[in-house]
């Protein structure tokens, strides 16, 4: 089968072919640039420890000599502290941190990384200086036409569009990109400088000083570099340099006292938008980061999303590529991933007016400052509906109810607890490196497993039984056992999706339902009803549905953009053999 092709070599698409890697699907990289990027240390990403961890094990192990993981949080507003969130990976001696820390990285190392990364791996063909301005599909898979440096035609299983939010895929596509314009303005520098929290980052609301504006906030990074964002009034002029210099200065002076010495690094000034895409599937091109949704008001984190969107879509092309097509799995894509961010951006709208606006009467109800300050922070801190990790517990991959789930401390479609698990050769590892490999888990929960014969581990208590039952899952499998999991009791089994979001639990060893839940989680639950409706070769198919609200596009006109007339041609490949069509 015929790599899959990735449009674009930022974060996002370099996340995706990464991915696809390790799970052994080839891909190339379209990338428009030259592959270079300029420094530029006040634009940055804040990774969440799941989605860092996840970037760290597709092989960027050095992101935290050049992010910084934060050791608190601080919320201020005018003269005084409201509160103060210690992050786990803070300051030894420190009280106990129940939130972890998330990385705050330089987005140009962030894509260093990654691309060190991409360089390595064999399965990755990363081809710069290539725009496409041609997008063709057909039964069997999908081609795309390069402009630049020569007219060339790649051919590719499936398409990924990660080309940011001018995606040339979604125009080709014809998909829409509602939204609102200019949501927050903030002018923003990196500088080198001491403040007074070192490694903390600090959120300061009405702050009492003249040029402060009504937010500034300060996140750290390795090296004493600190990234300050000033939130702008929606009427605001243009920020010269000269009145930039003069809020860094009044701003470093309101909190140390003085000005103390600092070296400017970077400047700017940022335009949030909110934007969704109307679909993230048409037949077999995808959207992703960027090119499907933009957001970043209140804290909420647009590169984070863009890496659920990777991780999330990984594991789902690499089955139907090893496996055959599974339409239902691949449109619960869409179905999981527009919903999560549908509801992000809709709480940051539900919530912008309230914490924006200003005046009325929650201004003279007591303790309203310090929950406008939990809800401002939660964004920034990954916890609420602006940032905690999204459950896809209405997913169409979710298996219905049975009498025979159990009740465990992660509810269904939620991430799991990264606990220690015994792996299949008897060894000791994290769960979470076991996840992005494109396995099913299974996870048995039996205590006391510490002092069990390691080499003979598959043969205690109820292991050869589970071990049959898992060995009959559909797709690749491993079972894994665990001393104990929250609000599991003993003889619990958990059966895992590849990206880590709990599938069902189950009280004890149950064959029946536990396949019945793997081919749901799989998409094969309607698969010979779907493979029936593919017998159409020309028909629209499931795919060329919208899942949720904002469908109605016209196929016909979405066809047309997507579509140019068929002549002979001789094509390349995306493996770089030539054919032809």
């Amino acid at each position: 089968m015929d790599p899959v092709i990735v449009v674009g070599a930022g974060p996002v698409g370099l996340t995706l072919s990464l991915a696809l890697a390790t799970q052994g699907v080839p891909s190339v990289v379209l990338d428009e640039g030259s592959g270079s990027q300029e420094p530029r240390p006040a634009r940055t990403a804040v990774l969440r420890e799941d989605t860092a961890d996840l970037v760290g094990r597709l092989g960027c192990r050095e992101l935290d000599r050049v992010g910084l993981r934060w050791a608190g949080w601080r919320s201020m507003r005018r003269k005084q502290l409201v509160r103060r969130v210690p992050l786990s990976g803070g300051s030894p001696g420190e009280e106990a941190a129940p939130l972890p820390a998330p990385l705050h990285v330089p987005q140009h190392e962030l894509s260093a990384a990654l691309r060190a990364a991409a360089d390595k791996e064999p399965l990755i063909r990363l081809v710069p200086m290539s725009r496409i301005d041609t997008l063709e599909q057909d039964r069997d898979g999908i081609t795309v036409h390069t402009r630049e440096p020569d007219s060339t035609w790649w051919r590719g299983s499936y398409l990924v569009g990660c080309d940011g939010a001018r995606s040339t895929v979604r125009k080709l596509l014809d998909i829409r990109f509602p939204g609102r314009t200019a949501v927050e303005r903030h002018a923003v520098a990196a500088l080198r400088t001491e403040l007074p929290w070192p490694d903390e980052a600090v959120l300061h609301r009405q702050p009492p000083w003249r040029n402060a504006g009504a937010e500034v906030s300060a996140r750290p990074l390795p090296g004493g570099v600190w990234r300050l964002d000033w939130l702008l009034p929606a009427d605001a002029d243009l920020v010269t340099p000269e009145a930039l210099i003069t809020r860094v200065r009044d701003t470093l002076a309101g909190w140390c006292g003085e000005t103390p010495a600092y070296e400017l690094l970077d400047t700017g000034v940022h335009t949030l938008h909110h934007r969704l895409a109307r679909r993230w599937r048409k037949r077999r091109a995808f959207l992703a980061g960027d090119a499907a949704h933009l957001l970043g008001a209140l804290g909420t984190q647009g590169l984070d999303e863009g890496v659920r969107d990777a991780e999330n879509l990984a594991w789902k092309l690499a089955h139907a590529w090893h496996h055959g097509p599974a339409e239902q799995l691949l449109d619960s894509y869409q179905a999981e991933r527009r919903a999560a961010v549908a509801a992000r951006l809709r709480a940051a709208d539900q919530s912008l007016p309230i914490l924006r606006g200003g005046g009325g009467l929650r201004t003279l109800v007591p303790g309203a400052a310090r929950g406008h300050d939990t809800l401002v922070a939660d964004g920034h801190l990954g916890r609420g509906a602006l940032g905690a990790p999204p459950s896809y517990s209405h997913s169409p991959l979710a298996p219905p109810h049975s009498e025979a789930h159990a009740a465990v401390g992660t509810p269904p479609g939620a991430p799991v607890t990264d606990v220690t698990v015994t792996v299949p050769d008897g060894t000791t590892a994290r769960l979470r490196e076991r996840l992005g490999r494109g396995n099913v888990l299974v996870v048995l929960v039996a205590p006391g497993t510490g002092v069990w014969d390691r080499r003979h581990w598959r043969t205690a208590g109820v292991m050869p039984r589970l071990t049959d039952a898992v060995g009959a899952l559909p797709g690749a499998t491993e079972l894994l056992v665990t001393e104990s999991y929250p609000g599991a009791s003993a003889h619990t089994v958990l059966l895992i999706r590849p990206d880590g979001h709990l599938v069902a639990a189950f009280g004890g060893v149950r064959p029946r339902e536990l396949l019945t839940a793997a081919r749901t989680a799989l998409g094969h639950a309607h698969r010979d009803e779907r493979e029936a409706e593919d017998t159409e070769p020309d028909s629209p198919g499931p795919e060329d549905g919208e899942t949720g609200p904002g469908s109605g596009e016209g196929d016909g006109r979405a066809e047309a953009g997507a579509r140019r007339v068929q002549r002979p041609r001789t094509r390349i490949h995306a493996d770089g053999t030539a054919g032809r069509p």
